[in-house]
């Protein structure tokens, strides 16, 4: 191991009171001496003692974790987690905080993206500023609800399962995650050895009873004998090119939402929270009000979760095209969506894809992009198409927020925004952005 260079600041403590909260699951801080600090295990108001983790003499900021609390804010709880704290599991940003306020840091964050990327107030952009937890989520403080559906576990070098510290590739075993779904907990990942594997991920599908594990072996590492507590199918990637393959059982878990069931093949994408998918269905189907007759597209489409119920609600006449990336997403979009002749599926990057249908007029449109967003040019495509309304689906209120100004300079303004805890514990929000022309109604 490398000595840190001498300018390193890294095991440097500062006593400092604590700012507001920042988008990444820390807060803002100031030391004496004006360096900017961003701080875990902290809440706004407190004074604490900061150790800084990343950082050298001429860094813009460092990164630090609250090592001791000296005046504690009245949000705070014991964390519910012995693996939440400095130096420790990186899964969770806020065990340390009561679920409420955690809902009200999120908002805050959506609220300073939205002003700073955007420069839209949460009046501008139809929000009334809460963040909506999903049904049976809203427990005391000192509980956890159990969502997380899809968990990857990290492997240590001697097989056991963990999760990864914050920002570091090294390993804190677990003998229980407490996010995790009761789905993937009672398969027992936990409890076993993976010998020569480097993770191995834990899929509970929540519309059916399909349990799955995703193997990823060492370079030139064996797959173990996989015996857990429950039925479960096995996949490999391969080390060669990333690829995922069937070692036994089925390929695909069957998720269901929106009255439809849904294959999703070898871990591909979906939901991570049971309720997430018919939750968003919800809120973009009441946005949009599809009509009978509409001519819609769903973009980033993953497996077909807005095309589907964009195909329910435009009848026989109307017309859904998805567009998505991934093969085996596509693949499972068309199976999932074979009986509506109206839903057409295309593979490749919407950027690339669109242009080529030689669509120039679109009803309504669903874009549900990456954590990076869509980005300017496809923003400029889909605002010079003249939809009606528009649904932005954004797990990252930074990405969504920049868009929402490209938007802007196509003509197209918010009409409601609305934010969902989906992601319980974890500074991550997904948000459901409602679009209109400019000009109606201004």
């Amino acid at each position: 191991m490398q000595n840190a260079p001498e300018s390193s600041l890294v095991g440097q403590e500062y006593e400092v009171e604590v700012g507001p909260v920042a988008h990444g699951g820390h807060c803002v801080a100031r030391t004496q001496d004006g360096r900017v600090l961003f701080v875990r295990h902290a809440l706004p108001g407190e004074k604490v003692v900061a150790k800084v983790t990343e950082g050298e003499e001429d860094s813009r900021f460092l990164r630090a974790d609250a090592v001791q609390v000296l005046e504690p804010s009245k949000d705070r709880v014991e964390a519910p987690c012995p693996y939440a704290g400095p130096g420790k599991c990186g899964g969770c940003d806020w065990q340390h905080a009561k679920p409420g306020a955690q809902r009200r840091f999120k908002g805050e964050v959506v609220a300073e993206q939205l002003q700073r990327l955007a420069g839209l107030t949460p009046e501008e952009a139809g929000w009334d500023g809460t963040v909506m937890p999903a049904p049976g989520d809203k427990l005391p403080a000192g509980e956890v609800p159990a969502w997380r559906t899809r968990v990857q576990y990290a492997v240590d070098a001697d097989g056991r399962a963990g999760l990864r510290k914050h920002r570091s590739h090294e390993v804190q075993p677990v003998d229980h995650c407490m996010i995790a779904a009761p789905g993937v907990s009672e398969l027992g990942v936990e409890k076993r050895d993976w010998p020569q594997m480097a993770t191995v991920e834990a899929i509970a599908a929540t519309g059916s009873n399909d349990r799955q594990v995703v193997l990823t072996p060492r370079p030139g590492g064996r797959l173990p004998l996989v015996e857990l507590d429950k039925p479960v199918s096995v996949l490999r990637v391969e080390e060669r090119d990333g690829s995922v393959h069937r070692v036994h059982g089925r390929a695909f878990v069957r998720e269901r939402a929106d009255e439809r069931t849904y294959r999703v093949g070898m871990g591909g994408f979906w939901q991570v929270h049971p309720q997430a998918a018919d939750m968003l269905v919800k809120a973009v189907m009441q946005g949009l009000l599809p009509r009978k007759g509409d001519m819609a597209l769903d973009l980033y489409c993953g497996v077909g979760l807005f095309a589907g119920a964009l195909a329910d609600r435009v009848g026989e006449k109307g017309a859904v095209l998805g567009i998505e990336s991934g093969k085996r997403a596509v693949e499972d979009a068309r199976h999932n969506l074979q009986h509506f002749d109206r839903v057409r599926i295309e593979q490749g990057k919407v950027e690339s894809v669109l242009p080529r249908t030689g669509i120039d007029e679109v009803d309504l449109i669903v874009l549900d992009p990456p954590r990076a967003g869509a980005g300017k040019q496809t923003v400029n495509h889909l605002a010079s198409l003249g939809a009606r309304r528009i649904a932005y689906v954004a797990c990252d209120p930074a990405a969504l927020a920049r868009d929402l100004a490209y938007f802007r300079e196509g003509g197209y303004k918010p009409r409601t925004l609305r934010a969902f805890d989906l992601f319980p514990m974890t500074h991550h929000v997904e948000c459901v952005a409602i679009l209109e022309p400019a000009a109606k109604g201004s």
